[in-house]
């Protein structure tokens, strides 16, 4: 039932009003009443009815001066006007104000009941539009996240012009315009004994989602395989600065909460202009590249990447021993794990982590080019694609004892040989996924028209996590699942409209939505007209 308020300075007419009218029978609630604005203005913030009635001229406080305020404060009430005088000036500051209804005394409690019962099913449908785009925000929610992983990418691509991101931005309500950005790239890893305390995972990323979205000094984006990039804003260096710590610190918080959850961050350093975030996103790629070298449960920020490279390995001479110390299951982690952008990344601060000194001697660096050789054709024989697939660096052992590689020819080799079989690596693995892809649209076909389809659904189809099934299926087919079904859907609809006299709310239906509001709502919302108004133009071109 609807909340009705009464403001009246007259008892008469306002006891008449109050007694005379079978509220109740009417879906009203008579919620309270007061003889003038000034008195009835608290009552009315206290009860929030969801009509006032008000006269106009009453001392202390008229109502259309009440009705600026409650316009002000809760723009959602209705207001009806109950005045004795038909002046144009009255009618026209209650047109301004946002009056719903200019009645003129005396009026009958019929004829105030047909104008509330109007102002009712006002007032219903708006709660429904409403209902149904609280429907729509949460549907697109996916789809929003996706427009902002292309906004981000245009963003550090310098792809386009900075007028035209802030233009995007502010369609996605993102503020991006700063005096001083900066880049942290994130990611929470889950331990595979963790699994069972899924709930703590759930919680854990909540947190960190509120902490973000929380903070107008940060703009969050999902990127692909729950990587997240942070764009951190401040009004100068020093605040950016405090900006930051303030952020890892509460990360830091939050993980520590939370045994068997590690996670890891690189940031990069400051910049004073949107067209220069790619210099902080490039940093923060090289610290973030650290994760497969380090220990996790760190924010390593760029500037002090120098500050924690390893002590040199070596003096005079090559110690074989020592060099094992570098660790090779670091290399296999990333090769197993890591894409081709983190290659160039991963490498220079690999080897920056070996420390100078040991790039002088070229034993060392023989020897590190055969290492690498081993770790790469040895993960090649795990895929099951043998090592000859794998460059060699040295043909033959006199072109071993005679080249004499600098540095920069064993960098070179090293990205070669790790992009050679990483492009293997995602060879069998886009096979794998283009036949996962195969089985999720197929079942989407054949369910579309259940209402309760969703993504954890079909992701469970396909045995992957519904996080990993969303970043796989917008990476392969360039659309957001819930975008893929929502066209689908209405392309079923169009093609019902176009071909049958069924009605438009058993058509929604047909097609997995319950509620004919709610589908005529998405119908208009995505091909910009009302079902009727599709089927009219379709009948209208066939007719021509």
């Amino acid at each position: 039932m609807l909340k009705v308020f009464l403001v009246e300075d007259e008892i008469v007419v306002r006891e008449g009003i109050k007694n005379n009218v079978n509220w109740s029978e009417n879906d009203f609630i008579f919620s309270g009443e007061a003889s003038d604005g000034e008195l009835a203005y608290p009552m009315i913030k206290e009860i929030k009815p969801d009509i006032v009635i008000t006269d106009i001229r009453m001392p202390f406080m008229d109502g259309l001066q009440l009705s600026r305020l409650l316009k002000q404060e809760m723009p959602w009430i209705k207001i009806i006007i109950l005045s004795g005088y038909e002046e144009f000036d009255y009618a026209k500051e209650a047109i301004e104000i946002g009056i719903t209804r200019y009645l003129l005394k005396p009026i009958s409690s019929t004829e105030l009941m047909k104008c509330m019962k109007e102002v009712r099913n006002v007032i219903r449908k708006e709660q429904e539009e409403k209902q149904n785009y609280e429907i729509y925000k949460k549907e697109i929610k996916e789809y929003e996240e996706d427009e902002k992983r292309n906004l981000f990418h245009d963003i550090i691509n310098k792809t386009v012009s900075p007028v035209s991101l802030l233009g995007r931005g502010k369609k996605l309500n993102i503020e991006l315009s700063s005096m001083v950005y900066l880049i942290i790239l994130f990611k929470m890893n889950i331990a595979a004994d963790t699994i069972d305390e899924s709930h703590h995972v759930v919680e854990a990323k909540e947190k960190l989602d509120t902490l973000f979205e929380e903070n107008d000094n940060i703009i969050r984006f999902s990127l692909l395989f729950d990587e997240q990039a942070l764009l951190l804003k401040g009004s100068s260096i020093e605040d950016i600065i405090r900006v930051k710590e303030d952020c890892i610190n509460k990360v830091k918080e939050i993980m520590e909460s939370y045994e068997g959850i590690s996670y890891f961050g690189g940031a990069g350093r400051s910049v004073k202009r949107l067209g220069d975030i790619s210099i902080s996103f490039h940093e923060a790629c090289s610290a973030f590249a650290y994760r497969y070298i380090w220990d996790s449960n760190e924010i390593l920020d760029y500037i002090n990447i120098s500050k924690k490279q390893i002590t040199p390995i070596y003096e005079d001479s090559l110690n074989v021993a020592n060099i094992t110390e570098l660790d090779r299951r670091k290399v296999e982690t990333f090769l197993k794990c890591g894409s081709k952008v983190d290659v160039s990344y991963f490498v220079e601060e690999y080897l920056k982590s070996i420390c100078k000194e040991n790039r002088n001697s070229l034993l060392f660096r023989q020897y590190i080019i055969m290492d690498m050789y081993s770790i790469t054709a040895g993960f090649s024989e795990e895929l099951g694609l043998g090592v000859d697939v794998i460059d060699k660096p040295f043909h033959d052992k006199s072109q071993f004892y005679g080249q004499m590689p600098t540095f920069e020819f064993t960098r070179e080799y090293i990205e070669k040989t790790f992009n050679q079989v990483i492009n293997l690596r995602d060879e069998i693995a886009t096979r794998e996924y283009n036949d996962m892809i195969y089985k999720a649209k197929s079942y989407i076909d054949e369910n579309y028209m259940n209402d309760d389809i969703s993504l954890n659904q079909v992701a469970s189809e396909v045995y992957l996590s519904p996080s990993h099934f969303s970043s796989v299926f917008s990476h392969k087919t360039g659309q957001t699942f819930i975008k893929y079904l929502t066209d689908l859907r209405m392309n079923k609809a169009k093609e019902l409209l176009k071909c049958s006299n069924k009605r438009s709310s058993e058509i929604g239906f047909s097609v997995g939505y319950k509620d004919p509001h709610y589908f005529s709502f998405l119908f208009r919302k995505t091909q910009n007209c009302t079902p009727s108004q599709y089927r009219n133009h379709i009948k209208a071109r066939e007719d021509s």
